[in-house]
């Protein structure tokens, strides 16, 4: 029967110390960044998503939140990887256990790579049928992690065709003091736009002015060149039949 330690040996073994200084410094885990404190050892995402495709499924859920308690990095992605592999497979019981798992562990889920492999695939699908007043909680939590899983899970909606759910946390979220929730928030709406470009339009018309500038340059990424101005100029307005125009 496998175990965490060979889910660790297995990393260990595909370490390499120039990669660890590369991630280092793109997930910000220097002094006074946003991942200050952690440690990468160097493994690359599909050399983590192999390993976590050869033990996800001898691995129980508490071994799994054992590797996400890690200080390393890439431990704890590859235990999120096993745990989204779990979900997917797993009937509702266990699914409903891992929604719980990643719910107890969001401090540990403390970097935007973390977050972004997981809560589009676990915490959103879970919540694709129930009650989500939790991400009304996890939006006005203090925690920079939190905000960006409230947002992020929105994504599974999206892709169901519902974007209530974007539109009222993307309005809750719009002065985050974070730029990390702010690309989120934009990803999402660009997202939005991706399915119905009329439905984020008209959310713009009503918010852009508000929008931190890198929000709205990501949910307007996809624009015609024309229209990216028109939105970064200030020049969008909604007309009487809650259409959008340009002055």
């Amino acid at each position: 029967m496998a175990t965490t330690a060979d889910v660790r040996h297995d990393l260990a073994s595909l370490a390499d110390p120039r990669r660890a200084e590369g991630s280092s410094r793109f997930l910000q885990m220097i002094p006074g960044g946003y991942g200050e404190g952690d440690r990468a050892i160097g493994v690359s995402v599909p050399e983590q998503r192999r390993v976590a495709a050869r033990y996800w499924r001898d691995l129980s859920l508490s071994q799994a939140a054992e590797l996400l308690s890690s200080g390393v990095h890439e431990e704890r992605l590859t235990s999120l990887f096993i745990l989204v592999r779990k979900f997917t497979k797993g009937d509702e019981e266990e699914q409903g256990e891992i929604f719980r798992l990643v719910l107890a562990n969001t401090g540990r889920i403390n970097n935007w790579d973390l977050v972004d492999s997981s809560a589009p695939y676990i915490v959103g699908p879970w919540l694709i049928d129930k009650d989500r007043s939790v991400l009304d909680r996890l939006a006005g939590s203090s925690l920079v992690w939190d905000r960006r899983i409230a947002i992020m899970a929105t994504f599974a909606f999206i892709k169901a065709g519902d974007f209530d759910w974007t539109f009222r946390l993307s309005e809750r979220l719009l002065r985050d003091p974070h730029d990390l929730v702010h690309k989120a928030v934009g990803w999402m709406l660009r997202e939005v736009g991706n399915r119905n470009r009329a439905a984020e339009e008209e959310f713009l018309a009503r918010h852009y002015r508000a929008m931190p500038r890198v929000m709205l340059r990501y949910a307007i990424e996809k624009f015609e060149p024309q229209r990216r101005v028109d939105y970064l100029t200030g020049v969008v307005q909604l007309t009487d039949d809650a259409g959008w125009s340009a002055r």
